[in-house]
């Protein structure tokens, strides 16, 4: 029998996927957005979005262009590394493990179609995979962050 706890996330992780405009992920645990602009200005869009906030934007990594040195092609791929320490520092006390996949990060990358995503974990996921306890609302306050501040950067 399910936990109102359990019940409870799946209706918010629910509510925020169909808010956000989701499309289905290919993998387990991540959110995907679709753009309506290329990698690049997403990506431009998404680092305005983060400074507005006050995050930290700890690096940039342009996949393709590191592919491209090597011979290698790949569609634009670039991935934004962020966070906020009054944010992430609770979920650390909470189950230090999950500094593993601290600081958040979002993937903005063009699809075989041309279709341009931005790609990030799920907050819920995170909880689960950790295995973190007592920490709810800031997943919850996580959660509304990304997907507000992904479909800002989509549209």
């Amino acid at each position: 029998m399910l936990s109102v706890r359990a019940i409870k996330r799946g209706l918010v992780s629910a509510t925020l996927l169909m808010m956000s405009g989701v499309a289905n992920a290919a993998s387990d645990g991540v959110i995907s957005v679709a753009s309506q602009h290329d990698v690049n200005q997403t990506a431009e869009r998404m680092l305005s979005i983060l400074e507005q906030k006050g995050m930290t934007v700890f690096n940039q990594v342009k996949h393709s262009d590191g592919a491209e040195k090597v011979g290698i092609e790949l569609r634009d791929t670039q991935l934004i590394i962020f966070g906020n320490p009054k944010v992430g520092s609770p979920l650390m006390k909470c189950q230090q493990l999950i500094a593993l996949d601290l600081p958040q990060k979002a993937l903005i990358w063009q699809d075989e179609a041309g279709k341009v995503w931005i790609s990030y974990n799920d907050p819920q996921y995170l909880a689960k995979r950790h295995q973190v306890a007592g920490c709810d609302p800031v997943f919850g306050k996580i959660a509304g962050a990304l997907a507000g501040i992904s479909k800002a950067a989509a549209n």
